[in-house]
């Protein structure tokens, strides 16, 4: 069961405004990853669909983030069916992050008070979503459906809509400024945030950095 509400999600993603989104097959490396994102001021976490028995280490990530991360929203990203969700909402998933909008998803989460985050490209598909009950729709690939001035775009006729653009956003002052001033809700952000050493291993104390970076770049330029 989520341990948190998608009003609480929601106004989570916003007042953060970055949502990091990682998949790994190592638990343990996950643990690191979700800790490091955690001290440098990450509060929404979005782990990835992305792999084999991705489930069983979102189950145990989702424990130890319930135990020693305790203001921590976890969710999950790259769901694309209905089951996947239900299967996601038992293991207590805060958030169900889909990259299509697909109303029997919808009806699951609905039914079980989750925040559901569809991808959408056009104006018609955000408008859908809402009708679905959607709070924050994803765009997604984001630089490649127009960018900031796509969201600016849509916030001219729909300045209810909060969006959250995944993929092609730079943790740099002059990228999320950019998507700040269009009006985006939040932002996801993938391997940029996730910085490796010289051997290849992840920098657990460089990602912390590289997110409170981030952040104080969002709360600098939130309008």
């Amino acid at each position: 069961m989520a341990r948190f509400t998608r009003i609480e999600v929601a106004t989570e993603m916003y007042n953060t405004g970055i949502v990091p989104v990682f998949y790994h097959p190592d638990i343990n490396l996950c643990k690191q990853v979700l800790k490091a994102c955690y001290d440098g001021g990450i509060r929404v976490f979005e782990f990835t669909n992305r792999g084999d028995f991705a489930h069983e280490v979102f189950g145990e990530l989702n424990k130890y983030a319930a135990t020693h991360l305790p203001e921590l929203k976890l969710g999950i990203g790259s769901v694309v069916e209905e089951s996947t969700a239900a299967l996601y909402i038992q293991l207590g998933a805060n958030f169900i992050v889909s990259p299509i909008v697909q109303e029997a998803m919808a009806r699951t989460c609905n039914r079980r008070k989750i925040l559901w985050s569809p991808g959408c490209g056009s104006l018609s598909e955000i408008s859908f979503a809402e009708a679905l009950g959607a709070e924050v729709v994803k765009i997604f690939p984001g630089k490649q459906v127009g960018g900031p001035e796509f969201v600016k775009a849509i916030k001219g006729p729909f300045p209810w809509s909060s969006i959250m653009p995944t993929g092609g956003v730079e943790p740099t002052e002059k990228d999320l400024k950019t998507w700040l001033d269009a009006g985006v809700h939040c932002v996801g952000i993938g391997s940029q945030l996730f910085i490796k050493d010289s051997t290849g291993s992840y920098d657990m104390q460089a990602i912390s950095a590289r997110v409170a970076m981030a952040l104080n770049i969002v709360k600098k330029h939130r309008k």
